[in-house]
């Protein structure tokens, strides 16, 4: 198979255009064109229809397209199932939850590699709805996220939970919180829902935010009270920035792990598995 040729395809899926495609393959125009030709001939049909409006999948192209996108995950798969029983180092994607990097990263990343020692690492961060259309797409390995998104190509486990602690730069009391310089967390589905269930007078804030590092940025600035990562609490403490509300409730966020659902019994992603876990456990 050339894979050459669907991921020519795919590109004008989403460019519309030979010219940009060919700009963004780096190749000439007439290259992608003679692709194109060359995918039209193999299916016996035509995909993708030019005209001075611009280029446009036909009804063939747009039943082609998710066939043509299993393809190439399924060629990326195959290609490191084969380096794995080689010398070269595969790469594990991995897409972590903006609030579990901050200054925690490299404890991740260790965990992984103590996981995998063979494989290199690429690490970014995101929210968990992208990331888990990431796993499924096989863009990514696996994901470490805060909202499980559902899907027939998707496994899921949890992790454990992060605790959110609040701090204010105005009392050390919950009953003293000023609903007027509240700064609303909402990280979560299910974090902004307990927090609604126990802190329901503090459920509307003038600003609102879904990171931690701009919660906490928010809060040293304009001054307040809001919910802040239990280690970014401490922090804050520590530094004489915030003060922390002990009478407050803690607020759980469970984490979940996502992995494709091809690869929940693969010895490499159990082990994965079980040191993530491990590596939660020891969180403040």
């Amino acid at each position: 198979m050339n894979i050459d040729l669907i991921d020519t395809f795919l590109d004008l899926c989403e460019t519309r255009s030979f010219n940009r495609t060919a700009s963004r393959l780096g190749v000439t125009q007439s290259t992608v064109s003679g692709r194109v030709r060359a995918l039209e001939a193999a299916l016996g049909c035509t995909l993708l229809r030019r005209s001075r409006a611009g280029t446009e999948l036909t009804t063939q192209g747009l039943r082609f397209e998710p066939h043509a996108r299993t393809l190439r995950r399924n060629w990326t798969v195959a290609r490191e199932a084969v380096r794995e029983s080689g010398k070269a180092a595969t790469t594990l994607r991995v897409g972590i939850q903006h609030d579990l990097l901050g200054d925690r990263v490299a404890s991740w990343v260790s965990a992984l590699q103590s996981a995998l020692p063979e494989a290199a690492l690429y690490v970014e961060a995101d929210y968990s709805s992208q990331m888990c259309a990431d796993v499924a797409s096989g863009t990514l390995d696996l994901a470490i996220l805060f909202t499980p998104k559902p899907g027939p190509d998707l496994h899921f486990e949890s992790l454990g939970a992060v605790d959110y602690q609040m701090v204010s730069t105005e009392t050390e009391t919950l009953a003293a919180v000023s609903p007027d310089s509240y700064i609303l967390p909402n990280y979560a589905p299910a974090f902004s829902t307990s927090h609604a269930e126990l802190l329901p007078f503090l459920s509307v804030g003038a600003v609102s935010s879904g990171q931690n590092a701009v919660i906490r940025g928010l809060l040293v600035a304009l001054g307040g009270s809001t919910y802040v990562l239990r280690q970014t609490a401490l922090d804050l403490a520590a530094a004489g920035q915030a003060r922390l509300i002990p009478d407050a409730p803690r607020i759980a966020q469970p984490v979940y792990v996502s992995i494709h659902l091809r690869n929940r019994h693969r010895a490499p992603f159990r082990r994965i598995l079980k040191t993530l876990q491990g590596q939660m456990a020891g969180r403040p």
